[in-house]
């Protein structure tokens, strides 16, 4: 977090992945300066081929912890070809497009990678795979560089009917194949069959990197908790594993997602040994991090797609542009954004259209990507949400960043450049729902149009967005260990109801870096442990409403909190289309 309420520099310290840089140099960088600055470091510091294949042996030993395809598979240029971390995502068209991902236990040379895949588990049809490698350097607190060289490969399927399996395996070269699983297309657009999706953000894994040598659990992983948490209790897993079980048809994380920046302090960048601490001035990164996440959501990102956002602690100044390279290696997201947003785009599932936004591009509290989209990003909000709006096939709209348009907790609250660039748009085409991540809690508005509240919305009410407002969702209970609420404030959810939902002592971040405190009614539900929403999706018939169920569901399975949307369809639509 900021040092101070009025740190206005590009990376306030705490907020975001810093890389090495002189700390005062790297306080008014953009990212885009900072990767400059880095190009120009490493000529004057190169890094020898060894060192890079000596820090591939991380993918074969890391995966080996969580996924068994890589068990017991140590890196060498001639051991047999793993592939391991799958995870599925829809390209711009749901219903037609998916993209398959991995990554690879080792340099592959020149051998190829190949997605077998078709209607049944015969297969029948065979795609060669993209191989993208990412190379990344990061300074050592004991001196030198370390290298770090991944693999992930890719491939996109296209032409495929809507709504139905398609099976996939990975096979290598050398004959090596993982196992058959399926991801689903998407619904096409219109009203026809009921569905799910999931949602949360700010995640992470307990999976401790196993590169360089010696590191243990607390190092780069999830598990280093606040004295009330539960430092055995794998709560990023038991989110995974939650999520999974209800079987939703595709999830959505709003940003802050593996967290290769564990400590947070927003100073320079350095590889730190267990039991060591980062020298004055810098902070711990480990880009092996990826490689346990990848793992560790395997057991639902392989089977349904997952769309992420990028939240401040994506901003990986390593790589161009804008700290975003290594998603575009890692991950595979839709491109029907505005140019240069990469994580800026939407999805139509049925009658619900997602728009996953860069909330980094507007943020008022960090600032080291602020106004990158030169407005570009909010001129497509603009358009696109027009332009769904006026879609007859259209009943729900929902949006997903990161930092928080509404949000009461002590650390990061709410955001004004968030509020500034787009909630009066989420008002003008009736924005159903947003969905937020960047406080690790969970809260609930009630309905708010014009930044007031409009009508109470206890547990289990119906609203709509049309005559009431838009109700914002902050869910950043992922995985990594939970904030506070503000000093006096408190939980309110099923079982334990507040009488007086009044908080007396929030705050707004503003333009010049400052937090300007405020009395606000419009926080309805607080929760302070892990937890992710379930989204339950039923059409309705021309006259008659469509319905969309919100609950919040805690890491164990329970719900806390259940809130209906409603929207009447029109007549002369059909049913189905």
């Amino acid at each position: 977090m900021a040092d101070s309420a009025s740190d206005t520099r590009a990376n306030p310290f705490g907020e975001t992945v810093d890389t090495g840089i002189p700390r005062e140099v790297a306080a008014s960088m953009t990212t885009a300066e900072q990767h400059d600055w880095h190009r120009w470091n490493l000529k004057r510091h190169s890094v020898s081929r060894r060192n890079f294949l000596y820090g591939s042996a991380a993918v074969a030993a890391a995966a080996g912890m969580g996924n068994l395809a890589w068990s017991g598979i140590a890196y060498a240029a001639d051991a047999p070809l793993a592939v391991g971390g799958r995870h599925v995502a829809f390209g711009n068209d749901a219903a037609s497009q998916l993209r398959f991902s991995a990554q690879l236990s080792r340099n592959p040379g020149g051998a190829k990678v190949f997605l077998d895949h078709g209607p049944t588990p015969a297969l029948g049809a065979t795609t060669v795979a993209e191989v993208r490698n990412l190379v990344s350097q990061v300074p050592i607190s004991s001196g030198g560089i370390l290298g770090a060289e991944q693999f992930y490969v890719h491939a996109a399927v296209d032409g495929l009917p809507a709504h139905l399996p398609h099976f996939y395996r990975w096979r290598t070269a050398d004959g090596r194949t993982t196992d058959i699983r399926s991801a689903s297309t998407g619904l096409r657009p219109g009203r026809s069959l009921p569905f799910r999706f999931t949602m949360m953000g700010d995640q992470g894994t307990e999976t401790t990197p196993t590169q360089p040598p010696g590191l243990k659990a607390g190092d780069y992983d999830d598990r280093y908790y606040k004295a009330d948490n539960d430092p055995t209790a794998p709560h990023a897993a038991n989110i995974v594993n939650a999520i999974a079980a209800r079987n939703p048809a595709f999830h959505i994380l709003a940003g802050d997602i593996a967290y290769a920046d564990p400590s947070g302090g927003g100073k320079q960048v350095q590889f730190v040994p267990s039991g060591g601490s980062a020298a004055s001035g810098f902070d711990k990164y480990n880009p092996y991090v990826w490689d346990g996440y990848l793992a560790a959501i395997e057991k639902s990102a392989s089977r349904a797609p997952w769309m992420f956002a990028t939240g401040n602690h994506d901003m990986e100044a390593l790589y161009s542009p804008h700290g975003y390279g290594g998603h575009a290696a890692r991950l595979d997201m839709p491109t029907n954004g505005p140019a240069g947003c990469p994580s800026v785009y939407s999805v139509t599932y049925g009658n619900v259209a997602v728009l996953s936004l860069d909330a980094n591009d507007v943020s008022f509290e960090i600032t080291a990507n602020t106004g990158y989209s030169g407005g570009a990003q909010t001129s497509w909000v603009a358009s696109t949400l027009a332009r769904l709006r006026n879609d007859p096939n259209i009943d729900f709209i929902v949006c997903f960043f990161h930092h928080c348009a509404y949000s009461t907790t002590a650390q990061h609250a709410s955001d004004g450049g968030v509020r500034a660039a787009w909630t009066k748009l989420f008002d003008q085409y009736q924005v159903d729902a947003v969905f937020q991540a960047h406080n690790h809690i969970f809260e609930r508005t009630d309905p708010i149009r014009n930044g007031q509240p409009r009508k109470a919305a206890p547990d289990r009410s119906t609203v709509s967005a049309k005559t009431d407002g838009t109700v914002y969702y902050t869910v950043g209970g992922g995985g990594r260990p939970r904030y506070e609420f503000q000093p006096g404030e408190s939980e309110s959810y099923r079982g334990k109801v507040v009488a007086d939902d009044t908080v007396p002592n929030s705050y707004v971040w503003t333009s010049d870096g400052k937090k300007q405190t405020g009395s606000v009614e419009w926080s309805r539900v607080r929760f302070r442990n892990y937890s992710f929403i379930s989204i339950d999706v039923t059409p309705g018939f021309p006259g008659l409403e469509s319905r969309m169920d919100i609950s919040a569901i805690d890491e164990y399975g329970r719900e806390f909190d259940r809130l209906t949307f409603t929207r009447r369809v029109p007549l002369g639509v059909g049913f189905g289309s």
